[in-house]
């Protein structure tokens, strides 16, 4: 019985390392609001449990949005600093230089108290969250119980048929289910495959597969779960299993207008939503043509990555679409609060804070702190100085030069330059 409880329980979730886990958790938080939910009100709408986690997971997730926010705040300060580095050293390969352009580099990061990988190691604890945040909204019958209890009666009844992996399979190709794929096991398709595929029917499809003739014995128990995870799946009068598309093709033969209506504000929210997110985003500063290549291909992405989900969200269950919608909502006000709190920040609060963070790693490290940021910012000063003191250089020379020309012995090529120096002043002032 317990084998079979966890058989039931894992074998249809994300077994992927670290993403595999992090779903297995997320799918907990899931299954928990969709039983609080039916509990305390009585509602069972997956639609809407689907908002309620996504705010959730964006909001535990909060804290790193806000240093990767604050290490973007920095690197526009940083940039024109950056830059010198880059310029003084530009065109030189050898190594002393190279390694000379690295302390100098390092210097500055220093000197702001951040690492130059800052931004990459929230990047890197987001990405995994986000692909099981993914999975949990794409498989929800394998992380929600009530779900995939609902279709047990009907898969148990399926797989009696003598050759059902055939005829599903069949059902699949005919249908252009192209996100379904059933899980062999001794060549046949396992109980949680067929789940998989019962929770991604539409109820057209529901409808078909209640009529086959080798499954006409039991197609009161299609029909009953059918529209069970109907009520669960509809989200303001969308089933959140079918596509957009199907409801705006009903649209043009006849159907309700109003869902039709409905289905083509899913993508057109879903580009609205995101490219607001964008524009509520930080810009990163602006460099003197050496980056205008990434900048390029930044605003090339931003402009394309929304158009692309609204795109398929055409397609693609319209579950997926209300997720992307939700997400980029909650990460707009978000960002709106974090760019409040960020305004409000002085810049030199955030560097002491950022230092004072470092000189304890320094000592746990057993390394002296202070010393290490004296010459961090020791080192930057003579960056900022090389191009103020090179023409300072420069100056000094010519004078030098100019005191030992007047020196010069008599008779020598330099004391005869000097005459007719002399001679061409005097005529300028008279």
């Amino acid at each position: 019985m317990l084998e079979m409880s966890l058989n039931m329980i894992l074998a249809t979730k994300n077994s992927t390392p670290i993403i595999g886990q992090i779903a297995s958790v997320m799918g907990w938080i899931m299954n928990g609001i969709y039983v609080v939910l039916d509990g305390l009100f009585g509602i069972q709408n997956l639609g809407l449990c689907i908002i309620i986690f996504s705010v959730l997971i964006y909001l535990f997730m909060t804290p790193l949005q806000i240093k990767q926010q604050k290490f973007s705040k920095l690197s526009t300060i940083m940039q024109p600093e950056l830059q010198k580095v880059q310029k003084k050293y530009q065109g030189k390969k050898d190594q002393v230089s190279m390694q000379k352009m690295q302390e100098e580099t390092s210097a500055v990061y220093q000197k702001y108290g951040v690492s130059p990988t800052g931004s990459c190691v929230q990047l890197a604890i987001q990405f995994p969250v986000l692909l099981a945040l993914w999975q949990v909204i794409y498989n929800i019958p394998a992380y929600v119980t009530s779900v995939k209890t609902l279709f047990s009666q009907t898969v148990d009844k399926i797989v009696s048929v003598s050759g059902y992996t055939d005829l599903l399979q069949n059902f699949i190709t005919e249908n252009g289910m192209a996100r379904v794929r059933l899980i062999m096991e001794n060549d046949q398709a396992t109980k949680n495959s067929v789940i998989d595929f019962l929770y991604a029917l539409s109820p057209s499809q529901w409808d078909q597969l209640s009529g086959m003739k080798q499954f006409s014995g039991f197609s009161d128990v299609i029909n009953g779960a059918a529209s069970e995870i109907s009520k669960m799946q509809n989200f303001l009068g969308l089933n959140i299993a079918d596509q957009p598309m199907t409801y705006i093709k009903a649209a043009f033969s006849g159907g309700a207008i109003i869902l039709g209506i409905a289905a083509v504000m899913i993508p057109i929210l879903s580009w609205a939503t995101q490219m607001l997110n964008i524009k509520l985003m930080p810009q990163p500063a602006q460099a003197d043509g050496s980056n205008d290549t990434m900048n390029n291909s930044m605003k090339t992405m931003n402009t394309v990555m929304p158009i692309m989900s609204a795109i398929f969200c055409f397609t693609f269950p319209v579950g997926l679409g209300i997720y992307w919608i939700s997400s980029a909502v909650v990460r707009s006000v978000q960002q709106v609060l974090i760019n409040r709190h960020l305004n409000k920040m002085d810049i030199n609060d955030l560097v002491n804070e950022n230092l004072k963070k470092m000189e304890k790693k320094r000592e746990k490290a057993g390394l002296p702190p202070q010393k290490i940021t004296n010459q961090a910012h020791q080192s930057v000063r003579n960056i900022n100085k090389n191009e103020n003191t090179s023409s300072e250089d420069k100056l000094k020379k010519v004078e030098e030069s100019y005191q030992k020309a007047s020196n010069a012995r008599p008779g020598s090529i330099t004391a005869k330059a000097n005459m007719v120096r002399d001679f061409d002043e005097r005529n300028r002032k008279k």
